[in-house]
């Protein structure tokens, strides 16, 4: 029995393979009448040039010669939407936005914070040392205590705690306001260098941006609400402090304090931060950095705060070292551990009972020098 071929083996397919076969459809009639434009459908985007890609700053936008790209300064991860805008858009972004040394004072990082023991911190600390650097603004550490430098940090809040209700609700979108000094911990004097701070969250991206100012200008501002004197590039920053200060009533809510030990990543790791926080105290009173009060333990002092700080990813190694420690990815805040220690707000599992005792060397209460 003959078979017959398939379409594509039929021999004239094979003579002329590119000889098209007759139409089977009617020649279309050409109408001199005019179509009429297509009206666009709800929903449907008009404007068809090239989106840029999704930042972690914010939703994308279309570049226009007036309004460069949201998020294209300051950070690490928005100097990657350079590369996916067309070449034109690149000549209208200042050069400053790039070079500038204004870039240090704000960042976009993703946070994963830890709780470690402090009997294990030494072999962890090893590991993160043989892959990465110290902190060139650390110093030694004293009477056999760790490295590093002090942070001092005053928060402001509304009377309702709003800036902790946020943290606690979790919302995709907060923030809070404080006044930190980095340093030997210590009163500070008048005309210490501060940093006024705006930390906010959005999604998973850890946003934070600064001025540096005496503290007398900074408590005239945050304290005194009053509008200061500062150079021009800067003022918009202070403008938004000011307006947030006087728009929710902020007002000092409690102070924070504990000793860093920083390190840097180097080569790949670039950008990558990792620190341990020890002895992390606060007060609910004498809300002054110049005041000499007596701090409390708002975390265990048998605990200490590992940050892990990334402006991209996390790198496979971190966290392979926190699984063979069977370290968790916590959410601490220690502004929301100072609120909950003085018996503002309820209590969290972190917190230090009034029977707890001290490790050797870190009382419970103490001065506020080191």
């Amino acid at each position: 029995m003959h078979r017959r071929p398939p379409p594509w083996q039929s021999p004239d397919l094979r003579k002329h393979p590119h000889t098209p076969g007759p139409s089977t459809h009617p020649t279309p009639r050409h109408d001199t009448t005019p179509t009429p434009p297509a009206r666009p459908r709800p929903g449907l985007v008009e404007d068809q040039r090239p989106v840029p890609a999704l930042t972690p700053e914010g939703p994308p936008t279309h570049p226009t010669a007036t309004q460069p790209p949201r998020g294209v300064a300051f950070s690490a991860i928005s100097q990657l939407t350079l590369r996916v805008l067309p070449p034109p858009w690149r000549s209208l972004l200042p050069m400053a936005t790039m070079d500038s040394p204004r870039a240090l004072h704000a960042f976009n990082r993703y946070e994963l914070k830890y709780l470690v023991p402090a009997a294990g911190v030494e072999e962890i600390r090893r590991e993160v040392a043989a892959r990465m650097r110290p902190d060139g603004n650390g110093g030694p550490g004293v009477n056999g205590g760790p490295g590093g430098y002090g942070v001092w940090s005053l928060y402001y809040d509304t009377t309702g705690l709003r800036f902790y209700w946020e943290k606690i609700e979790g919302l995709r979108f907060r923030r809070k306001l404080r006044i930190r000094r980095y340093g030997e911990l210590g009163p500070a004097p008048d005309d210490a260098q501060v940093s006024v701070e705006i930390k906010q969250r959005v999604n998973r991206v850890t946003q934070k941006r600064r001025v540096l100012l005496p503290y007398r200008l900074a408590r005239d501002l945050c304290d005194g609400r009053r509008r200061i004197a500062h150079p021009e590039a800067d003022q918009p920053f202070v403008d938004e402090v000011l307006e947030l200060v006087q728009r929710l009533d902020l007002r000092p809510t409690a102070i924070t304090g504990y000793r860093r030990e920083p390190f840097v990543g180097v080569d790949s790791d670039l950008g990558l931060r990792v620190t341990f926080d020890h002895r992390v105290r606060g007060r609910d009173r004498d809300l002054d950095l110049r005041a000499e009060a007596e701090n409390r333990a708002i975390i265990s002092p048998h605990l200490v705060v590992m940050e892990v700080k990334a402006n991209e990813r996390v790198p496979y190694w971190i966290t392979d070292l926190a699984a063979r420690h069977g370290l968790q990815v916590r959410r601490i805040s220690k502004y929301c551990q100072s609120v909950e220690a003085f018996g503002r707000a309820p209590r969290s599992v972190f917190h230090v009972p009034e029977t707890d005792d001290a490790a050797p060397g870190s009382p419970a209460v103490e001065r506020q020098p080191a």
